[in-house]
C-alpha cells in the first residue's frame, strides 16, 4: 500500500513525453554550430547597436552586474560573456550561424554547459547534470529567459508554477484537491520543495529517487522547513516517519482527506502497518492491535484521539498525551 501511495505523489515525470524527447534525444547528437574562427571580443556596445530591445532591459538583469563592475575579463563580460566573441557576427552583418554561441541553435546539453562556465559553483545547480530533467533533455533556457524574463529574479520564462505545470500536469490536478498546499493560491512555490536543478540523495522512501526533492537541514525532508514542530529529535520516534517519510501517510501535493492524508478515514491509515487482529508485534516489530482494542467500537476508530504525538513523542512510546 505504501509503493501505491508513494506512486500518487510522484512528480508527472517529463520522459512521460516520449516523442517529444525522442526526437530531443536524436537532435543531442547533431554536431554542434560551427565556431567562426578568428573572431575576437568587440564589447557589449557594438551588440546594442541592433539588439537595442534587449540592451535597453539588461541593466535589470543580474548578469548585468559582469559589466557595472568593469573587472571582468572580455570573455566573462555583459553578452560575450554568453554568446562568445562576436567579431565575426559584426563583420556579416548578424546571423544566428555567425555568433559562436547561438543558443537557439544549440542542443540541451551544450546549453548547460554554456550556462555552467559561469554557475558551475552554485551549490544548488551541482547536481544540473545528473538530474532528472537534465536526463530528459530540459535545459537552462527551457525554464528561463535571459532577455525577456517574467521575473527578473530568477529569470523565468513565465511564473513558476506554470512552468512546472507545463510538464506535470498531473500534479497541477492535485492541486486542485480541497486538501492541498497553496501554490496556486502565491503562498509557496514548487521550489520551496524542489531543487529543479538537481538534487542530492533522497531523504524518504529508502532509496527511492528524490525527484528533485530539496533537503532541510541534515539531510531531512522539506517538509520540516515549515513544520518545525515535527522536526524532533524525539526520545520516542514513529518508524515510519524516520525511515519512508512523511508521505507514507500524507499525499503531498494534495489529497481529498484533511491534512493531506493518504486515506479518508485515520483508522484505515494506521492498519496499513498495525494490521488488527492479535497481540505482540510482527515482523521489524511493528506493534498489532491487542484485544483492548475492539475496532468496532467507535472510541477505537480515531487512534489519534488517544496518540495524539504520532510524529513523535518525548514522554511516551506509545505516542499518548
Amino acid at each position: 500500500m505504501s509503493s501505491i501511495i508513494r506512486s500518487m505523489a510522484r512528480p508527472v515525470a517529463a520522459f512521460a513525453f516520449f516523442p517529444v524527447l525522442a526526437v530531443m534525444a536524436q537532435s543531442q547528437t547533431a554536431p554542434p554550430p560551427a565556431v567562426p574562427s578568428g573572431s575576437a571580443f568587440v564589447g557589449s556596445n557594438a551588440c546594442k547597436t541592433c539588439h537595442a530591445d534587449v540592451w535597453q532591459n539588461f541593466y535589470k538583469n543580474p548578469h548585468y552586474k559582469s559589466v557595472a563592475s568593469g573587472m571582468e575579463p572580455p570573455e566573462r563580460t555583459g553578452c560575450e560573456s554568453c554568446h562568445g566573441p562576436g567579431q565575426a557576427h559584426v563583420a556579416a552583418s548578424g546571423g544566428k550561424t555567425t555568433i559562436p554561441r547561438a543558443f537557439s541553435l544549440m542542443q540541451p546539453k551544450q546549453a548547460i554547459e554554456a550556462c555552467l562556465t559561469c554557475h558551475e559553483n552554485n551549490f544548488d545547480k551541482a547536481n544540473i547534470r545528473r538530474s532528472e530533467h537534465t536526463q530528459n533533455g530540459i535545459a537552462c533556457t527551457s525554464c528561463h529567459s535571459i532577455h525577456h524574463p517574467a521575473s527578473t529574479k530568477q529569470l523565468l520564462a513565465k511564473k513558476e508554477s506554470d512552468l512546472c505545470y507545463g510538464c506535470h500536469a498531473g500534479i497541477r490536478a492535485q492541486f486542485e484537491m480541497p486538501s492541498r498546499h497553496r501554490v496556486n493560491e502565491g503562498f509557496m512555490q514548487c521550489s520551496d520543495c524542489h531543487n529543479p536543478h538537481g538534487s542530492f540523495a533522497a531523504t524518504w522512501g529508502m532509496g527511492q529517487r528524490s525527484h528533485m526533492v530539496e533537503q532541510a537541514l541534515g539531510n531531512q525532508s522539506p517538509c520540516l522547513k515549515c513544520h518545525v514542530d515535527k522536526r524532533g529529535p524525539f526520545v520516542y520516534e514513529h518508524p515510519s516517519v524516520a525511515v519512508e517519510g512523511c508521505q507514507i501517510c500524507h499525499s503531498p501535493h494534495g489529497s481529498t482527506n484533511a491534512k493531506l492524508l493518504a486515506r479518508p478515514v485515520v483508522l484505515t491509515l494506521c492498519l496499513q502497518c498495525h494490521n488488527a487482529g492479535g497481540s505482540g508485534t510482527r515482523n521489524l516489530g511493528v506493534d498489532l492491535q491487542t484485544s483492548r482494542h475492539n475496532l468496532l467500537d467507535p472510541k477505537y476508530q480515531k487512534c489519534t484521539t488517544c496518540h495524539v504525538r504520532l510524529h513523535g513523542s518525548n514522554a511516551d512510546q506509545y505516542f499518548l498525551r
